[in-house]
């Protein structure tokens, strides 16, 4: 059973710490535009191009600096042992994974909301779809990276090796999630590999929605599947928490 007391102790410590870290706030924010102003303003002269590739390019933008910064963050919580503190007190492991989960959510949020804003006032995309439906098919992919951060850096010792699993993890949702090519266009080996990409869900989603103009109620089996994805990386990252 999870304590919320405890759950948002933790989630309340996280967030004083990266407050305290100036640098670490300023790239949550800063990198996200550097990034997003490169490949939007390559593409402004092409305007219908980028309409179609927006939902593409957020999904994969919130989805890869979330990964990043829930990886590094949660990996130096280890490497100063303040994780290995909480694992040998009463504290459970879901306590401890939710309120990691909480903590970094904010900010991962706080970063969906920078791109989102850039994407559509910045590079001045066009969508059809309501602008809160946007916000919830991506807070659904935070989660999802968060939970993928999380997990990943378990398996990770050090911020280099974090970095080295991007290609591994990151890479593959990508190019065969529909952000580059529609999966029904690739080889039929790559679309059933693209069936287990929670990327694939999230483009697939927001593109409904930004491009077709459908709403949550039309993707629903998107958002489902992506809060699948999102529990069962938290279950697994709990599931390969040990005690020490």
């Amino acid at each position: 059973m999870i304590s919320p007391d405890r759950t948002l102790a933790i989630a309340e410590r996280i967030i004083r710490q990266i407050v305290k870290d100036r640098r670490s706030a300023a790239l949550i924010i800063v990198a996200p535009l550097i990034v997003m102003s490169l490949v939007g303003f390559s593409l402004i002269d092409q305007k219908p191009i980028l309409n179609r590739v927006a939902p593409g390019l957020l999904g994969t933008f919130v989805m890869f600096f979330t990964f990043l910064l829930t990886g590094v963050s949660f990996l130096r919580e280890r490497a100063q042992g303040t994780l290995e503190r909480l694992m040998t007190t009463t504290v459970a492991r879901g306590d401890i994974l939710v309120g990691y989960l909480l903590g970094f959510l904010l900010f991962a949020t706080i970063q969906a909301a920078v791109i989102l804003t850039f994407t559509i006032v910045a590079l001045q995309i066009e969508y059809h779809g309501n602008i809160i439906e946007i916000v919830a098919v991506l807070l659904l992919v935070v989660v999802v990276a968060v939970n993928l951060g999380i997990f990943v850096s378990t398996f990770a010792n050090n911020e280099f090796q974090v970095v080295q699993f991007i290609p591994i993890v990151l890479l593959p949702q990508i190019f065969l999630s529909g952000v580059i090519i529609p999966t029904d266009q690739m080889p039929a080996v790559m679309e059933a590999i693209s069936v287990v990409l929670p990327l694939t869900y999230a483009v697939e989603g927001l593109r409904e929605i930004m491009v077709m103009g459908q709403s949550l109620a039309d993707v629903w089996t998107d958002l489902v599947i992506l809060a699948g994805f999102g529990l069962g990386l938290l279950i697994a990252a709990v599931a390969t928490l040990h005690r020490t």
